[in-house]
């Protein structure tokens, strides 16, 4: 396919031409009804370019086709049979994925390390989840990917599970072994979907981690605001081979989906699309050799302990990113999240996560000299400076078992059910009514429907009162627990 073309950047720029004039949405009429102070700051071409779909771009009675020729080429770059475009983030996407392969009261296998927006899926599709647990580093306190023998042991005891759908890469940079789950899958002849948020950029370069499309998955989502060069809530389905219905997939997209969807996110997917097929590998190439100087520049640093391919060698993942340089700050005496909040105080360098014991930075095709000097350069100051901030609250982080909750009731039925809020002193044993997940990077400690133990309120009341985020719980706090009423 002819991968100069950028039909939805070309439908933009001839609807330039034409100088068309718009009596439909967007009120803002491309521009002219912005308050100047907005467009001083904004800029006058991010509203030139929001144009709705049907205002010129395309036509809904006689298609021209822009988005379908986009999607195809986009399909093609990356050894996809078929490719569709969201303007809502994977956080819909991945929603949209899961409810392509079961439905209401269906069972489907999830990795428990999952994203919120899975957690959310499964209350507003009504999935049965079958709970595959990731398998955890208690040295480094991180969870890693499940394996295909963990897939296998679920398909095993629920046959009847449609699906399965696997996160990789972790928000730390660790990756599963997909073709292997995808072979048990296979076995036992159900789809695997791979929320592949952080990944929009493995297709592009042979030295990065296994892209889910090349490694048998039958379903990925990815994120290409994260990685790749696309603006926010950018994502795209990837699909190949039958065990997931296009037209099905379609359809549940359109159920959950915008009508009124983003010709800027629609543009910046199709120019990136061009951008790495044209430039990728160069491009990558130079990311890989500049992340590798920074990796070395870090594991020079006392007091830092970076996340690198002795995960793999201890047999906890299957692979790494190395553009993910994630960094235990333990030794340095102070937590995750004091050294996030230092280096955007001190250094003003905005690290990409944080939790109570480490700090993770990505790197993309976009960094330069610069801001690979800036990022060594603040790292090397976080650990002159450590000394001079606050020791950190005790967290009561929890043993590896003591994160695999039992699930009581469904999490949609614990979501909608009656609840109450109860003193934390008393939360133990209640079922949870809520989500709690410790945001960036969003995982649930706790789940609607699972059975809230001792340890976790202290790990979570300890780790609130540390500075975690908590943004989904009733109380972020954690004085209270939202529970189902007995």
């Amino acid at each position: 396919m002819d991968h100069s073309r950028v039909p939805v950047l070309e439908a933009l720029e001839e609807f330039r031409r034409r100088g068309d004039v718009v009596y439909g949405p967007p009120g803002h009429k491309q521009g002219p009804g912005v308050d100047p102070r907005v467009l001083e700051i904004l800029g006058e071409g991010l509203f030139r370019a929001d144009v709705l779909s049907l205002n010129g771009l395309d036509d809904r009675r006689e298609s021209q086709g822009v988005l379908a020729r986009a999607q195809e080429l986009m399909a093609d770059a990356v050894g996809a049979e078929h490719a569709f475009f969201s303007t809502c983030g994977s956080s819909l996407s991945v929603k949209t994925a899961m409810l392509a392969v079961a439905g209401p009261g269906e069972k489907l296998l999830i990795s428990r390390n999952a994203h919120k927006s899975v957690i959310s899926a499964v209350i507003v599709n009504g999935v049965e989840p079958v709970w595959v647990h990731p398998k955890f580093d208690a040295e480094r306190h991180l969870a890693h990917p499940p394996e295909p023998d963990d897939v296998r042991r679920s398909l095993e005891a629920h046959p009847d599970a449609k699906g399965m759908l696997l996160i990789t890469p972790t928000d730390w940079g660790s990756c599963a072994d997909i073709r292997g789950v995808a072979e048990v899958c296979h076995a036992y002849d159900v789809p695997l979907i791979v929320d592949e948020a952080w990944g929009a950029h493995l297709p592009f370069h042979p030295a990065l981690p296994a892209w889910g499309m090349d490694a048998g998955a039958d379903l990925v989502v990815t994120s290409v605001h994260k990685m790749g060069g696309a603006v926010e809530q950018s994502s795209v389905f990837h699909l190949q081979g039958d065990r997931v219905s296009p037209e099905v997939l379609r359809q549940r997209e359109d159920l959950l989906g915008t009508t009124s969807s983003s010709s800027l996110v629609y543009a910046t997917l199709d120019g990136w699309r061009r951008h790495m097929v044209e430039q990728g590998h160069d491009l990558l190439e130079e990311a890989l050799r500049r992340a590798g100087r920074v990796r070395e520049a870090v594991a020079g640093l006392p007091g830092l302990r970076l996340m690198d391919d002795a995960v793999v060698r201890e047999g906890f993942a299957a692979g790494i990113d190395p553009l993910k340089i994630t960094v235990d700050v333990r030794e340095l005496g102070v937590s995750g999240m004091q050294a996030a909040e230092w280096l955007r105080a001190e250094r003003h360098v905005d690290i990409g996560a944080s939790d109570t014991c480490r700090i993770s930075a990505i790197l993309t095709h976009a960094d330069d000299d610069r801001t690979e000097g800036v990022l060594c350069d603040a790292l090397r100051a976080l650990v002159e400076g450590a000394d001079s901030i606050e020791r950190p609250r005790p967290v009561r982080l929890p043993e590896p078992g003591v994160l695999e909750l039992e699930q009581a009731v469904l999490p949609r039925t614990a979501f909608f059910g009656e609840a109450e809020h109860v003193p934390a002193e008393k939360a133990a044993g209640r079922i949870a009514a809520e989500m709690i997940s410790p945001y960036p990077p969003g995982v649930p400690v706790v789940a609607p429907g699972e059975v809230i133990t001792q340890e976790v309120v202290d790990y979570l009341r300890s780790g609130a009162a540390a500075g975690m985020l908590l943004p989904d719980a009733a109380d972020g706090s954690m004085e209270t627990f939202r529970v189902l009423v007995r």
